[in-house]
């Protein structure tokens, strides 16, 4: 309890710090001195990498939440939903991304990544002197910890390329004491990136606390149970390299990556979620720890990590689920029935006899209503007390087995390899029991492929960022063609970030 304790603190007091990097700063990436970690005195102990360990992963997590970043640059760009009355995220549905909201600034701010690079870097170079003054911190201890920091800060270097393409390369702290550089190509970064992951990847265990020969013992004095889905492990780099190699267009390492992860998903304790009848109006895709889950940030009720925002619930729920008259997005009825088209779909379909909805609480309830609810993601914590209080705990994933099956279907069907391609494929479509795809039936290979993703990751995040990879694969939409020879896949670089760098040039599909 006591470890669980300050394990909470340091999750807060890094929110805090992620907090103050937004402030005025007039240094290079406007990030201010991390003295709260790179005091002289805080790295005695292996308390202390511990507690920078866990903070650095809090600054992944606002990194990722701070208005609904993961979603508004994932999800809602050129998405399925449609916004109800708000103009700012109907500005991000529509690709607006210089329109004139408060939403903006932050969406268009990149310094809470750059915040998990300098605190990544500061570990990096302070932990050695933990090393020389703990005789309890051991070298395998040193080494996990090494390559879980290293995969964070390689993963806030992905978000960044992935979402502004050329962005500044900061490879050390100097204290916090910066000076402006210049943007370095993104191919440049997704290379690094990669090379980061597969360094990480190569020393991270398994799983946790389980004997795992690259991690013995209770990791950090806790069981399995605690780090279950919380750390990044082994299968958690092979899954994100599988991504930053399909973003590259590197189609036969995404399916080396993704086969990866797909063959050794036993071994460390994961199976695929069989259906979806689990999912109710009491819980929700995302509640706890489930074997699928490969990698993710956590907001658990049991460590007093439910939040008020930061989740996706935020944005879809409403009434009867929550004491809100309407959501802030949607997805309309005639998408729905467009998208879940076939009526044995236990995700959702639709009787063909009663013309009703099989499954009212599953992806979406209140399907006859003018605005249906998306109610795939729905942890909540309510008082009875007080009906319009709710915190919400889901956690926010970023992939996990189902998805990576069909990265490796869409890798597979790239390079050619068709008969392993419906393999994967239908590997999901057997769980939703949605007929298999089969050859000689008409279908479009990719096209059914990235059609499965679309129906089994919405709200997760991954649309946007599908519709890039399908488009550079079928070059047939001259509109999105040009938008991605432009730039216009990327975002706009704040303007107060271009104020206190010289160096920056705008994105030129902004200007």
């Amino acid at each position: 309890m006591i470890i669980r304790m300050k394990i909470r603190r340091t999750i807060i007091l890094t929110a805090l710090l992620a907090a103050g990097l937004t402030t005025g700063c007039n240094r290079e990436l406007d990030i201010d001195s991390t003295k709260t970690v790179g005091d002289k005195n805080f790295w005695r102990s292996y308390r202390d990498t511990r507690a920078a360990l866990v903070g650095t992963y809090g600054l992944m997590r606002a990194a990722l939440t701070d208005n609904g970043c993961f979603w508004m640059y994932g999800e809602l760009r050129m998405g399925d939903f449609t916004a109800v009355q708000r103009p700012d995220l109907d500005a991000v549905i529509k690709g607006k991304l210089n329109a004139a909201f408060p939403l903006f600034e932050g969406l268009t701010n990149w310094r809470r990544f750059y915040a998990v690079v300098n605190a990544a870097n500061i570990f990096l170079e302070k932990v050695g002197e933990v090393k020389q003054n703990d005789p309890k911190y051991s070298d395998q201890n040193m080494r996990v910890d090494i390559a879980q920091v290293r995969f964070l800060r390689a993963f806030s270097y992905f978000w960044l390329a992935s979402v502004w393409g050329d962005v500044p390369f900061v490879a050390s702290s100097h204290d916090g004491a910066f000076a402006n550089k210049p943007r370095t190509d993104k191919q440049k970064i997704l290379a690094f990136v990669e090379s980061e992951m597969l360094a990480a990847a190569a020393d991270l265990p398994f799983n946790y606390s389980t004997n795992d020969p690259q991690q013995l013992g209770d990791y950090y004095n806790e069981p399995s149970s605690r780090w279950m889905g919380v750390l990044a492990r082994k299968l958690s780099a092979y899954a994100v390299l599988a991504h930053v190699a399909a973003w590259r267009g590197d189609y036969r390492n995404a399916m080396t990556y993704s086969k990866f992860v797909l063959d050794n998903k036993e071994r460390s304790g994961m199976y695929y979620e069989p259906d979806t009848r689990w999912i109710s109006a009491a819980n929700g895709m995302f509640q706890g720890h489930k074997t699928n889950q490969l990698y993710g940030l956590n907001f658990e009720f049991d460590y007093q990590e439910g939040t008020f925002g930061g989740h996706f619930e935020e944005f879809t729920l409403a009434e009867p689920l929550v004491r809100k008259s309407l959501p802030d997005i949607y997805v309309t009825r005639d998408s729905i029935t467009s998208i879940f088209a076939s009526p044995l779909d236990t995700r959702f379909s639709i009787d063909t006899v009663t013309g009703q909805p099989k499954y009212t609480d599953r992806w979406f309830t209140n399907f006859n209503s003018e605005i249906p609810i998306f109610c795939k993601i729905k942890v909540i914590q309510k008082d009875g007390s007080d009906p319009s209080f709710r915190l919400y705990s889901s956690c926010l994933i970023y992939t996990r087995l189902e998805e990576i099956a069909l990265l490796n279907a869409e890798a597979l069907a790239v390079i050619g390899n068709r008969a392993e391609a419906i393999n994967s494929l239908n590997i999901v479509r057997d769980l939703r029991k949605v007929p298999r795809f089969a050859e000689g039936s008409g279908e479009d290979l990719i096209d059914a492929i990235f059609q499965e993703r679309r129906k089994e990751m919405i709200g997760e995040g991954h649309r946007w960022f599908d519709l890039v990879r399908y488009h550079r694969i079928k070059r047939n939409n001259p509109a999105f063609m040009k938008l991605i020879n432009n730039g216009g896949i990327y975002w706009p670089v704040a303007a107060e970030v271009l104020r206190q760098n010289p160096l920056l040039k705008q994105n030129p599909f902004w200007n």
